[in-house]
């Protein structure tokens, strides 16, 4: 939990979710981070009496492609905003015939193809170890659920969230081949992002929206942007309504997170105290503050 005990709702997304219903003394700003800029300034806000802070993922008007989002400091600066809970929305393919375009997905687990990315926080000179084996917060997953009852919206409970290093879609090949691996959803933003919200001990949750079936399925073309984004800002109401929903949710959680996210670097950090080099204990101080000043 946060230093006042008040949970913080953290929402990354992007088209259609940048006027959140019910948001009020909204102020956009921008939050320094050591590593580097984050997409876009901020919008702090409450729903409520619940503290909300929103990010564009890719920038106001979409100006930052997968591959060159700095993740990093979007999560460092979220933490220093203070957010506890991160709510991720984002569009991705389905690999499923009973995935449809329409479809949430509130995913649990993920396939991690992406390569040209930074993936840690933690490197030489300060190594940390962090579990992934369950990528996501099932407490801020039941918030989800709930939050969804009585939406207009046909929402799927686990699912394997293939992430890719994009900017091109899938070629045929790659799309039957994770249909084989099991993967249910196709995207390119949620990963490192989820590893670095368990490195920052921040409880995650990803709202995946299905746009179209990539390109296996031989009843439907070849995704196209149009496609993708005719979905997408067809969702967005949706999306609205959901977020809207799970801030008093979020806020009734008075406790420590019971999946341990908020916990991750209890055991996980391997330097020994007097050979932590001291420019990355500070860098760190927002991410791993909490275990590093013991």
């Amino acid at each position: 939990m946060s230093s006042s005990n008040k949970p913080v709702l953290g929402i990354i997304g992007g088209s259609g979710l940048y006027q959140i219903d019910g948001l009020t003394d909204v102020s956009w700003r921008r939050v320094s981070s050591p590593f580097g800029e984050t997409s876009d300034e901020f919008c702090f806000g409450r729903i409520g009496d619940q503290p909300v802070v929103f990010l564009p993922r890719h920038g106001r008007g979409h100006k930052i492609p997968p591959s060159e989002l700095n993740f990093r400091a979007n999560i460092d600066a979220l933490k220093r905003s203070g957010v506890t809970d991160i709510l991720s929305v984002s569009a991705v393919g389905s690999l499923r015939e009973d995935l449809p375009p329409g479809t949430f997905v509130v995913v649990d687990q993920f396939v991690d193809r992406t390569f040209a990315r930074v993936k840690s926080f933690f490197s030489q000179g300060l190594v940390a170890h962090v579990s992934m084996a369950k990528p996501t917060c099932s407490r801020l997953g039941d918030a989800v659920m709930s939050a969804c009852e009585g939406l207009d919206i046909k929402v799927v409970r686990g699912g394997t969230y293939l992430v890719m290093e994009g900017p091109q879609f899938s070629t045929l090949a790659e799309s039957k081949l994770y249909r084989q691996w099991g993967c249910d959803v196709i995207g390119m933003t949620n990963m490192p992002e989820a590893k670095l919200a368990r490195e920052a001990e921040i409880c995650y949750a990803s709202v995946s929206m299905v746009t179209d079936y990539d390109c296996w399925h031989p009843d439907h073309d070849a995704v196209t942007v149009d496609q993708v984004v005719a979905v997408l800002l067809g969702n967005a109401g949706k999306a609205r309504g959901l977020v809207k929903n799970i801030a008093p949710l979020v806020g009734q959680h008075s406790t420590p997170c019971h999946a341990g996210c908020q916990t991750a670097l209890e055991h996980a950090i391997m330097t020994s105290p007097d050979a932590r080099d001291p420019a990355m204990v500070e860098k760190l101080s927002a991410v791993a503050g909490r275990v590093l000043k013991r």
